[in-house]
């Protein structure tokens, strides 16, 4: 029997109660942290290979509360140089994409979404949440990258060298993190959490107490390039 869409978008929105998070302490809130493997950048053409997410609760990561998921593909792309997985792995261990996306809407649930430059793989999940049950992702995020920059902006780092490469590779070295499992999803999520959880800290210190203040956006001062 198939996924009925309206149910799965009934029981993702029972966990929204309709009270902005924006104004409260992030110290309480569960944060999953995820990356996606995904056949391409291009959101209306190019398909999820694969979800990884771990949460991250009171400061620390939860390897209990962790998801991994592949999906099959149709055809392999240049993509495969990157995440390695190939059209036949995919199909062999892959859930079809409904499935797939289902499962990970039931570990998600309100969490909030921590990523490295997270806007991607937000659009790609909330594209096929669109594609296979009508409605996209409404879940608060938040852009390592963005934090980064906002705390750099207020001294958090004033203590370390400046960073130069903003890639996650690039934090990594920053922050001292063996980069082990990159570029699978599941390893890439373990990676960032480690980072978001060395940022959680400096925002701490700095006063960033609130989940807004986590969510909000990097702007450049005037003048900066």
């Amino acid at each position: 029997m198939g996924l009925d869409p309206q149910s799965i978008a009934k029981n993702y929105r029972e966990h929204f109660s309709g009270v902005s998070l924006q104004a409260f302490s992030w110290e309480h809130a569960r944060f999953v942290v995820l990356d996606t493997e995904t056949t391409g950048l291009d959101v209306r053409r190019d398909r999820l290979i694969s979800i990884g997410a771990v949460g991250i609760f009171r400061r620390e990561i939860e390897l209990v509360d962790s998801f991994e998921i592949m999906m099959p593909i149709a055809y392999n792309t240049s993509s495969v140089t990157v995440h390695g997985i190939t059209k036949e792995e995919a199909e062999e261990a892959g859930v079809p994409e409904d499935e797939a996306l289902a499962q990970f809407l039931d570990y998600l649930r309100d969490g909030i979404i921590v990523g490295h430059h997270i806007g991607h793989d937000i659009e790609m999940l909330s594209s096929a949440c669109e594609r296979h049950f009508g409605f996209r992702l409404e879940n608060e995020s938040v852009d390592t990258m963005d934090l980064y920059l906002r705390l750099e902006a207020v001294g958090a780092f004033n203590s370390m060298p400046k960073l130069e490469n903003f890639s996650l590779d690039g934090l990594c070295r920053h922050f001292h993190i063996v980069p082990h499992d990159r570029h699978t999803a599941a390893g890439d999520a373990f990676i960032t959490a480690q980072i978001f959880i060395r940022l959680l800290r400096k925002a701490w210190s700095a006063d960033f107490l609130t989940v807004g203040d986590l969510t909000a956006k990097f702007e450049a001062e005037k003048g900066e390039q």
